[in-house]
């Protein structure tokens, strides 16, 4: 049996009295793309940060790889691990967020280098070649020596790509990487999302893109207050979906 590459069981977090999640189940396979979408409030994003410990659980447990994230179980129990051994398991984990956070102060090949350089102590000539082939790779080749200032939203978001992949992760988390862009700038970030998929790496993609979820996602996961509504193959959850709450969202956004 081959291991899942991200298992969350009956998974619950809460800010306050507030339920954020209430009970999570996801498999996602080595390989697999899995789509997240819903309302505004729904807990995707949050349900995104557990995966790699941003956000700690209340209850039931994350695996990826088939190692527990931020918990270690002795004696029956979970003891919540220390944050450099929280840091071990994030090297693995690339994660892209709605706002591309680059350093201001440093070039694009320098934002890529930065992580490689100062987790892994990667010397400063293998990380710059790295940072090149990267951002060739998202098609920023004439870009290297840029800043964040004189590049684009698009743009930006293929450097904070480029920086996630750097680490050499097994799996990436997207979340909404296209939300803060400007409509023409989404696809050259998107058709990066896709190359991705292509190669085989494990995604897990939190979006409001119906056209890629369709067209890249191996599983479609609609989630409303919490809970995980409906799942299924992309085009069956789109096309036919069971549940009267996900054909009330995407009467609106289809």
């Amino acid at each position: 049996m081959t291991t899942p590459m991200v298992e969350a069981v009956q998974v619950h977090k809460s800010f306050g009295r507030v339920e954020v999640l209430r009970g999570i189940d996801l498999t996602v396979m080595p390989g697999e793309v899995a789509c997240v979408i819903g309302p505004s409030g729904s807990g995707k994003s949050t349900f995104l940060r557990c995966i790699n410990h941003l956000e700690r659980i209340d209850a039931g447990a994350m695996r990826v790889d088939g190692e527990l994230i931020g918990y270690r179980e002795a004696g029956g129990r979970l003891h919540e691990l220390r944050e450099s051994e929280v840091a071990r398991q994030r090297r693995d984990i690339g994660m892209v967020f709605q706002r591309f956070n680059l350093f201001p102060h440093k070039t694009a090949a320098e934002n890529v280098m930065e992580a490689p350089r100062t987790v892994r102590r990667e010397p400063r000539r293998a990380a710059r070649e790295r940072a090149m082939a990267l951002l060739d790779r998202v098609g920023l080749s004439d870009k290297y020596d840029s800043y964040p200032a004189q590049l684009s939203g698009g743009q930006q978001q293929r450097v904070a790509i480029a920086r996630a992949l750097a680490m050499q992760p097994r799996l990436m988390l997207f979340d909404e990487p296209t939300s803060a862009l400007d409509p023409e700038l989404v696809g050259e970030v998107l058709d990066v999302m896709r190359g991705l998929a292509g190669e085989g790496m494990t995604m897990v993609v939190v979006t409001h893109e119906m056209g890629f979820a369709r067209e890249v996602g191996d599983t479609l996961v609609f989630m409303d207050e919490g809970r995980i509504v409906e799942a299924g193959q992309p085009r069956d959850v789109l096309g036919n979906p069971q549940h009267e709450r996900t054909q009330a969202f995407l009467s609106k956004v289809l």
